[in-house]
């Protein structure tokens, strides 16, 4: 896929990017029995939305610390990295998915989004 900036045309590359969610600005309202797999819907399309690419890849870690407290005691805040990386199936649509990965920290405080 081509991604348009400024009308020119760039080619998506593998990149990486540290971010912090806000999941209880996101789950605000939702019943307490939806609320981890809501959690996980929306870090999925947060991923889609920012790296570009259909498919997204959960961390089996990220996913414990979503469901660690239960179903309904969600963490407020999260820091996740976003990989995209090049997909080395032969089979799939798409050349890039999105790996999402937990990223442990102390605060929250100060914390800027980060590319490395």
């Amino acid at each position: 896929k081509l991604l348009v900036e400024m009308g020119k045309k760039t080619e998506l590359q593998p990149a990486c990017r540290d971010y912090t969610l806000n999941l209880h600005k996101r789950l605000q309202g939702i019943q307490f029995k939806k609320r981890a797999p809501r959690a996980i819907r929306n870090i999925r399309r947060f991923a889609t939305k920012e790296m570009h690419t259909q498919e997204v890849r959960i961390d089996p870690q990220l996913n414990r610390m979503v469901w660690a407290t239960g179903i309904r005691n969600i963490p407020r805040k999260i820091r996740v990295r976003v990989t995209r990386k090049r997909n080395e199936d032969e089979d799939s649509k798409e050349k890039f998915f999105s790996l999402v990965q937990y990223v442990e920290v102390d605060s929250f405080e100060e914390l800027q989004t980060q590319k490395a």
